[in-house]
């Protein structure tokens, strides 16, 4: 044989062990969120990015030449011009040397850039990272299919619903995702808005706007938008459309020691993603749970906080049950269903106010599904 004439079959080939370097975050900061169409609509997405990674840096305690590579979750990239984690980076005054790289996973861009960083980190391919998300659903363009025909007039196609709200395999927007999970575990419409009025915050950071704009009064009157007829997502028990961006520095073990000065906030205990069904998109974090559990070797009763993002409210009470977890326990401060939801944000959002939230020596879960089926999730312990 061709093994046998190479002298080949008595030859073992394997790989060495190598040690995995340990992640942490250094810092982290974000804008306010704003509301569609509201004060923070003049900003692109890349400009709010831009804001987000100079405070990151500034907090950090670093130079900006001293980032390596910049992950940067972006969803409605349509009309943002080329490579929008690059824009957010020069903007920001970064060197043109940095290495920049776009992610779309749709919801869960912002935290799936973290995991990247945190890849590069972990295997010594890079000292310095720098990992976010950022959106402006404000400024996200129509669109003209290209070549129609002017004759009887052309369609016109909102950006946000197309890319960003609407699942291509049922051809039908999100939220009817989200009904379809309602039905199925029986989470009625009076549940979900009581979740809802309990997301309202208790901390903001100067100064998010769409929790202000909620009318309690009218809360449970509103309609339902997706299914009218036995419906239960109203625009009240779902996240809205927002602005906004997140951004934190993470460093390796080793370099955190070359750069004095430096005091990292958590550790970044382990990261993991799940798929499902399209249409079951709203549970997919129930699956990456337990792989993240799994594979941390970490109980689920020695998780301190849990951090769901809110697309819906059915969201978090769904992976709440399915999961068997503390309602007092997750999302302590508010989530998108107050907050708002810049989609390529969010997933960064909520890493980030975990690592704020948490006490020392207090582990938290964050975890997001998003369009397609899936859903990321990220362990962190506090420092």
């Amino acid at each position: 044989s061709v093994l046998q004439a190479h002298n080949l079959l008595s030859v073992r080939t394997y790989c060495c062990p190598t040690k995995l370097n340990d992640v942490f975050i250094v810092s982290g900061a974000r804008t306010p969120i704003g509301s569609f169409r509201s004060s923070l609509s003049p900003l692109s997405a890349t400009q709010l990015g831009s804001v987000a990674v100079q405070e990151a840096i500034k907090r950090a305690g670093i130079k900006k030449e001293d980032v390596d590579e910049v992950f940067m979750g972006m969803v409605c990239q349509g009309g943002a011009g080329q490579a929008p984690a690059r824009q957010a980076a020069l903007f920001a005054g970064l060197p043109e040397s940095v290495i920049c790289t776009t992610v779309n996973k749709v919801c869960s861009s912002g935290m799936k850039a973290i995991m990247l960083a945190s890849q590069a980190l972990s295997c010594n391919h890079q000292r310095v990272v720098l990992a976010g998300g950022m959106e402006s659903m404000s400024n996200v363009p129509y669109y003209l299919r290209r070549g129609e025909t002017p004759y009887g007039g052309v369609n016109v196609l909102d950006g946000i619903v197309f890319d960003g709200l609407t699942d291509v395999y049922n051809k039908f927007h999100m939220g009817n995702c989200a009904e379809n999970t309602a039905k199925e575990m029986k989470i009625s419409r009076a549940e979900q808005d009581e979740y809802a009025i309990l997301s309202k915050p208790d901390l903001i950071v100067n100064e998010d706007e769409e929790y202000k704009r909620v009318n309690f009064e009218k809360f449970n009157k509103l309609p339902t938008v997706f299914q009218r007829d036995g419906g239960t997502v109203t625009a009240g028990n779902a996240s809205t459309l927002n602005d906004g961006a997140a951004a934190m520095i993470l460093m390796s073990e080793q370099s955190i020691k070359d750069f004095s000065g430096v005091t990292p906030i958590a550790r970044v205990v382990a990261f993991s993603d799940a798929a499902t069904k399209p249409i079951d998109f709203p549970v997919a974090p129930a699956h990456a749970v337990p792989k993240l559990l799994k594979m941390s070797g970490v109980s689920k009763n020695d998780i301190s906080l849990w951090e769901f993002n809110e697309a819906f409210s059915v969201v978090a009470l769904a992976n709440i049950r399915l999961l068997d977890l503390d309602p007092k326990k997750v999302n302590v401060h508010g989530g998108a269903v107050s907050l708002g939801h810049p989609i390529g944000m969010s997933g960064a959002r909520i890493v980030l106010h975990l690592a704020y939230a948490l006490k020392k020596g207090e582990k938290g879960v964050a975890a997001i599904c998003n369009g397609g089926g899936g859903a990321s999730s990220i362990m962190i312990e506090k420092l």
